[in-house]
């Protein structure tokens, strides 16, 4: 390709193979499931216990699901993940079970996990009988985490159940094993951005703070610039597009003021400029010719116009020779004294005199004359145009089918820092940091910005540690320090980190909720841990009983006249 040009790769997804569970699932007890519940990508695999703990998760898919075509006719089932292959075709009618990173609809969420066990190996008929690691989403809903449990009680009966935070798992997996540590988690995903402060291990819920800002608007924001940029291409700006350009193509100013300046230099932006090639077909408007075949049928419509263009010429040169006829007819007469036929003819011409007669003779010989070399001419040029003719230019259709992807490429991502690009009134992740710093003495302060964490998909631009290290640069007092740290994977961490827990915490009673705890405590009952949510339950307000009611409602007005009731 050219210089800064780019094809979309248009990645299909491939259908997940069904997985044998083998002997790695099967020991002496049954080993856990780790499932990352995100809501733009799911990831599942087991947690084996022993010093190879096994690769990445076996199995990686988009969280949306499809109804078939066929619907309740017979026709296919509901399809999950990549078995949908490419999302476009079907972006209509694409359904998920979270609003944001919450899961809402429990028949959606079914659906994630039968297709996750199926193709683990797993048979989900009668019981799961594996303990399951399952994320959550930041101060999770206990009604979310009250369906989740019973969805996994009740429907797939599971032994027993940790609930954690993906970010915090991340968080886990990167620090050193048995390190009480304490910083500040920058998490930002799929449909929001979280900062998590963590105290002595375990995370100070009170003052997290959430941005409704992710890389899914992003994407829509991108989307919206190339299509008011480029209306003749509307169809062909698509979301999956838009999130290759994203992931591949985009990246954080360290100043992002700075950085537009930049891209007002010609120089800066012909060389920065990514050209992002749309799919196109050679054929112009269905034509089949070759170059040669357009220039031959080019020339014979020259000829013709031509050709015609000489016809009329004779025709009218043939009209104006008999008029001047005609008229030197009538001249002779005068010239040979037949005055009475000269006179007569003079009233047929409508002229009033010899003089005039003259004068039309001289101006239609002249006008006969320049008509014959007209022709003459044209004949010549006939000739020349035909063995001189030059090919046309040719259409660059590669050309118009590209996208000049220019500023767009800060743009895009900058919406969590500076949310009012998009009409957002949310405060950017500088502001929030600031606010939650804030909220803790100095020394505490001093303590968490000495481990600021970044992970999620959303944070592995090129250039976004050195964008927090500048905020932080510019919020912190003179010459302290601070350290930012970036996920080893930041989009699979959180597996890696819930897969860790699960090995450390395999035969701790105290981390995982039992079925007895389910049924006693309720589907909302969190045991918590290091990578947990704070467990708050439901405190329902005491009502006074029927009984204690009546017996004030007896009791008759004291000395006073008031009521004990009113005393009380």
């Amino acid at each position: 390709m050219a210089a800064n040009v780019y094809l979309f790769r248009d990645a299909r997804a491939a259908p997940d193979p069904v997985l044998e569970a083998g002997p790695v699932a099967h020991g002496p007890q049954p080993v856990p499931l780790v499932l990352d519940n995100g809501s733009f990508q799911a990831r599942a695999g087991w947690a084996c216990p022993g010093p190879d703990p096994g690769p990445e998760p076996r199995l990686q898919f988009r969280a949306v699901c499809a109804r078939g075509r066929g619907g309740a006719r017979g026709g296919a089932g509901p399809q999950v993940g990549n078995a949908l292959g490419s999302l476009e075709p079907l972006r209509w009618m694409l359904r998920s079970p979270f609003d944001r990173n919450v899961p809402v609809n429990l028949e959606l969420q079914e659906l994630l996990l039968d297709y996750s066990f199926q193709h683990l190996g797993v048979s989900s008929q009668g019981c799961v009988d594996h303990p399951i690691v399952l994320t959550e989403a930041v101060c999770n809903p206990l009604y979310s985490r009250q369906m989740m449990s019973e969805l996994l009680f009740e429907c797939y009966g599971i032994p027993k159940v940790a609930y954690g935070i993906d970010s915090l798992f991340s968080f886990y997996h990167n620090m050193p094993k048995k390190a009480v540590s304490s910083g500040l988690i920058i998490s930002s995903g799929y449909q929001c951005t979280h900062i998590l402060p963590i105290l002595d291990g375990r995370l100070d819920a009170k003052n997290c703070k959430r941005i409704n800002l992710g890389g899914s608007q992003a994407a829509g924001y991108l989307q919206r610039l190339l299509q008011l940029k480029y209306p003749g291409h509307l169809a062909a700006i698509t979301l999956s597009r838009m999130e290759e350009i994203l992931q591949e193509h985009s990246y954080i100013a360290e100043d992002y003021v700075e950085e537009l300046q930049k891209w007002r230099c010609p120089d800066y932006y012909e060389n920065n400029v990514h050209k992002m090639q749309l799919p196109f077909s050679s054929k112009l408007l269905g034509s089949t010719l070759t170059s040669e075949e357009k220039q031959e049928r080019r020339q014979q419509q020259l000829r013709r116009l031509q050709e015609l263009n000489a016809r009329r010429r004779e025709e009218k040169l043939q009209l104006d020779q008999e008029r001047l006829d005609r008229l030197l007819y009538v001249q002779e007469l005068l010239e040979d004294g037949q005055m009475d036929q000269f006179h007569k003819a003079l009233i047929e011409l409508n002229m009033d005199s010899p003089e005039e007669l003259q004068s039309y003779i001289q101006k239609l010989s002249v006008a006969v004359e320049q008509a014959k070399q007209k022709i003459l001419q044209a004949e010549v040029n006939l000739e020349v145009d035909v063995v001189d003719s030059k090919p046309e230019p040719v259409f660059n259709l590669a050309a118009y089918h590209q996208l000049f992807v220019g500023t767009e490429r800060i743009r895009a991502p900058e919406i969590i820092f500076q949310p009012s690009l998009i009409g957002e009134e949310q405060a950017g992740v500088a502001e929030t940091l600031q606010y939650i710093l804030d909220r803790y003495p100095k020394d505490t302060q001093e303590m968490l910005v000495q481990n600021v964490f970044l992970t999620g998909g959303n944070v592995m631009y090129p250039g976004m540690k050195a964008r927090i290290e500048k905020e932080l640069l510019a919020m912190r007092p003179f010459q302290s320090s601070f350290q930012v740290h970036l996920a080893l994977n930041p989009v699979l961490d959180a597996w890696y980190g819930a897969r860790d827990w699960a090995l450390d915490h395999l035969n701790d009673d105290e981390a995982w909720i039992t079925r007895k705890d389910y049924e006693e405590k309720g589907g909302e009952f969190l045991r918590e841990h290091c990578a947990s949510n704070v467990y708050v339950p439901i405190r329902l307000p005491k009502q006074a009983s029927r009984s204690s009611e009546a017996q004030a409602s007896i009791k008759g007005p004291g000395p006073g006249g008031s009521g004990a009731g009113e005393q009380a």
